[in-house]
This record gives C-alpha cells, structure tokens and sequence, in this order.
C-alpha cells in the first residue's frame, strides 16, 4: 500500500520542512519532496492531505506501565502487552518499551516472555521491556511496595538473565545498596542490548559517578527517587549534570518536576536529556489500582491532566501520554517544540540503538507517522505504514 501525504509541515527529526509531501510503501518512507513538485499518477497510491498540519516522527517512550485498563505486573501477559501498545500507540506513541515496577522474580519473568512475544510480532513497536526495580535502596523506593524491594537473593540473577535476557532494553538498579559481586554479575550476564540506568538511588556524588564511569549509562526519572542536589553533597542529580556523557529521562507531566526545574535540566543536559510518560495508564486514566501492596488512586486537577498517588501519599506515576510530555515541555518549561520533539523521538531511539530506523521521518526509515495541529492535539497515526487512528 502507497500513500502520499501532501501540504504537511513535516518534522525529520532534525529539520521543518513547510509544505512538504511525504510518501510511504508498505511500511517504510520511500520519498520526501515539495508539494508542489508532487505529481501522482498512480491510481494505486492514496493522497492524504494535511493542509498544512505538523507531521512528526512517531513518538518512542521508554517507561510506562499500563494501557487503559491493564497493567503489565497484574497481568504478564501478551495480551496486556498488546493493550498497552494500542492504548499509547493511538496517541501518537508508536514505539515503547512496557515497564514493570520492583516485583517477584515470577513476575519479572512471565513479563519478559510476554514482551518477547509481541516483540516478535512488532519489532519497532514494542523493541524490549523496562524492568524498574527490585534492587533499589528503599531509602528512594518512592511507592515501590517494601514487600518486593530488595537486594538480589542467592543465585537470582543468574535466573533472571537465564532465559530471554535479550528483550530486557533497560534495567533500572540502585548500584550502591549492590556489592561489587553482584554488579560485575549483572555486568556479565546481561545482553548486549540490556542498558542499565540508575534509578531509586540514595548514592553519594561519588558513588553515582562511579557508577556511571564504570558501565552504567542512563539515569532514571531525574530528581524523583534520587538523592538530591545540595551545596556540600552534590548527590545523584548532581553526578547526572556534572557527568559529560550520562543520559537522563525525565517525567514532564506538570508533578513529577516543576517546569523550572525540567528548564534547568534541558539547558545543562541538552541532548542527554529525554521524556518519559511514566504512565500507570491512560485514556481514560483508571480511578483506582490494587495490586498487593501497591494501592494507588488517580487524583483529578482542574488544571492539569490528573496524577495517581499511593496511600502514603506518593506520586506513584502518571496518567499522560508522551505526547502530553511535548507539550508540558513546550509550555510550561519554555523548551523549543524542535527540541522537545527530539526528546521524545530522536534521542530516545538512539539510546536503544534503533535510531538507523526509528525517531526520523526519512528515506528508508519505518513509517511511523504522527499528524498533529497546531495545538499539537494527534489527528492521526500511522505505525509501519498501517493507520491507527
């Protein structure tokens, strides 16, 4: 199947094009051309006009949890997997990794079959799975359950990474409460593919640029569940600015972060800095999650999109999708929408190694295509060339 699409002001991940036509066969961008040096006449071939609507890069978000309605932990399996991808996917994220919070090592398991499954059937949708948890300190567990986080028993990682250690993309640890047995372990026995991200970290300055300088690249939800910046102890957040290569991703759904806070980031990080939903679920968000100790309810805002808290009383995740983050990035925290696209596209797809194909409206690259207004509200999504929405 061919479509063109026409009269579209189009983002490539790097540059505007104004009034430019996009074609696509099957499910790959085969051309990009002015509009008006467009001609079509093959009867085969779709014309889709935009008049003049942005179109972008199909959005990648790395750590989210729930569709609409289901949640990986509750249920690891490929169903689930496929209802959280449709849920997002409809809203302009077309690529994602399912996040699962600290949990048994079953469950760990049973999710990472699930996900390699659908991964099979959808390799640039859903490329791997997030495992957040459960060897945090629980100084930082933030509303991890105290029934799941913990230090690795005798011989679990070896378990862990025993079968389809491939789809596990990012593994998020705190490395002070590990010994140098079992870091060097987890080094060792994970997959290429595995990053490992520092998250849910009461480390030192010190500490968190060890680690960092001895293998680990990403730093998870900068200044949530991490110790923080101070003028005698710089902390983790500190180690994430001072560091020259470290990447971060930060939730931008108008809680997690005060927008300052996310503007600081940007302009110390630059393109080391990259957005996350952190989404429990969406569309319509769920009132309420019970999940052994994990108990959370959603909490409306008039004037903002709504967050989910634990009965402790802490943020426990979102209820956005990625493309919401673009926006709240753009508006509240004064970020370029160039920027804050590449944030969530671009820069994403290069740290899970995919950016030779995802995050870029290219020749040869997958036709995963987002139409938004100008008001940047999704119109339309195409994933691998199919329609969405």
């Amino acid at each position: 199947m061919t479509y063109q699409f026409i009269n579209a002001h189009v983002f490539t991940g790097t540059d505007w094009l104004p009034d430019t036509s996009v074609q696509i066969t099957d499910d790959r961008i085969v051309k990009i051309t002015p509009t008006a040096a467009t001609s079509v006449n093959d009867e085969a071939t779709t014309i889709i006009d935009l008049n003049g609507d942005y179109l972008i890069p199909g959005l990648i978000d790395l750590q989210l949890y729930g569709g609409s309605d289901l949640f990986l932990n509750d249920q690891p399996t490929p169903e689930t997997v496929r209802h959280i991808y449709n849920s997002h996917a409809r809203n302009g994220t077309t690529t994602l990794l399912p996040t699962i919070h600290s949990t048994s090592l079953d469950i760990m398991q049973q999710s990472m079959a699930a996900v390699q499954t659908v991964r099979a059937e959808n390799p640039f949708g859903v490329p791997g799975i997030h495992i957040e948890g459960p060897y945090f300190n629980p100084i930082k567990r933030g509303a991890h359950s105290t029934a799941y986080v913990r230090t690795p028993a005798e011989g679990e990682l070896e378990t862990l990474f025993s079968a389809n250690a491939d789809v596990i993309r990012i593994l998020t640890l705190a490395p002070e409460i590990l010994t140098p047995d079992q870091l060097s372990t987890i080094q060792r026995l994970k997959h290429t593919n595995t990053l490992l991200s520092l998250g849910h970290s009461n480390a030192t300055y010190q500490q968190a640029t060890a680690a960092f300088n001895e293998g680990i690249p990403l730093a998870t939800h900068l200044y949530n569940a991490m110790r923080g910046f101070e003028s005698r102890e710089p902390g983790v957040v500190g180690s994430v600015f001072d560091h020259p290569t470290v990447r971060a991703s930060i939730i931008a759904d108008g809680y997690h972060c005060n927008p300052t806070t996310i503007r600081i980031a940007y302009r110390l990080l630059g393109e080391r800095l990259f957005l996350i939903s952190d989404a429990l679920f969406a569309n319509p968000p769920r009132p309420t999650f019970e999940l052994g100790q994990f108990v959370v309810h959603f909490e409306a805002d008039a004037n903002g999109p709504g967050r989910y808290v634990n009965n402790e009383g802490n943020l426990a995740g979102s209820a956005i999708t990625l493309i919401d983050c673009v926006k709240i990035a753009v508006e509240q925290a004064g970020i370029p929408l160039t920027n804050a696209l590449r944030m969530a596209s671009v820069i994403p797809a290069e740290i899970i190694g995919m950016s030779d194909q995802l995050g870029k409206i290219q020749p040869g690259y997958v036709a995963n295509l987002v139409q938004l207004n100008k008001a940047m509200a999704v119109k339309s999504v195409w994933a691998s060339g199919k329609q969405l929405a």
